[in-house]
């Protein structure tokens, strides 16, 4: 399934796409909201593994805008239930995730990405 969580740390990995690779474009999605249970301590010991500006940029091109644009140094319950709903809630169903780089498509279907590549991309 893909939720911001995973987006967050997929990147392109065409042969010779190197640079400019991440994050990947979210295009014509369709998302779906599922609970999952909130552990304020997952979330602060996840924040040092996210990429600020792509999750906020991810969060929005599926239609939530409830992150700031700058990480917050405090870490209120606020803020912890808005990141828990952005990276654990939000699930993409349909739609494709696009380099930015080299515009190669990974389609998804059914909240499954394909990742796969082609022989001929394959690095």
């Amino acid at each position: 399934m893909v939720r911001l969580i995973t987006h967050n740390l997929l990147a392109c990995h065409v042969k010779g796409c190197t640079s400019n690779n991440f994050p990947l474009i979210f295009k014509d999605v369709q998302v779906e909201l599922r609970e999952a249970e909130f552990n304020a301590d997952f979330l602060k010991g996840f924040m040092p593994k996210i990429e600020w500006n792509a999750l906020v940029n991810a969060a929005r091109e599926v239609g939530d805008t409830s992150l700031p644009p700058e990480q917050p140094e405090m870490l209120d319950d606020d803020f912890l239930k808005s990141l828990h709903h952005v990276l654990l809630e939000i699930h993409v169903e349909e739609g494709s995730m696009t380099c930015p780089n080299c515009q190669h498509v990974y389609p998804i279907s059914n909240g499954i990405p394909n990742m796969l590549l082609a022989e001929h991309e394959i690095g």
